[in-house]
């Protein structure tokens, strides 16, 4: 799967799973509720701004919803180990 599928895929579940709208998350991921719509129309978007909105998403996740297989999952920063 593609960088980018894997992002989508990312998307949909926690959209599905909070049930929230996609520009929902979109505005809390890039503080742009067209962001992700603009994303899947074929814009582009940096590297570090993905990592940082798949780190959002990671740090996030619901507890009821499963992280998609073939995604792979930022690992927590240590730092965070001892909240």
């Amino acid at each position: 799967m593609d960088t980018m599928a894997s992002f989508f895929s990312l998307v949909e579940r926690f959209c599905e799973a909070e049930r929230i709208a996609e520009a929902t998350l979109s505005s809390r991921l890039f503080n742009d509720g067209k962001r992700i719509a603009a994303l899947r129309s074929g814009r582009d978007i940096g590297v570090l701004r993905l990592a940082r909105a798949v780190a959002w998403l990671s740090e996030h996740w619901p507890d009821r919803a499963e992280w998609p297989n073939g995604t792979a999952r930022p690992e927590k920063p240590q730092g965070d180990a001892a909240r």
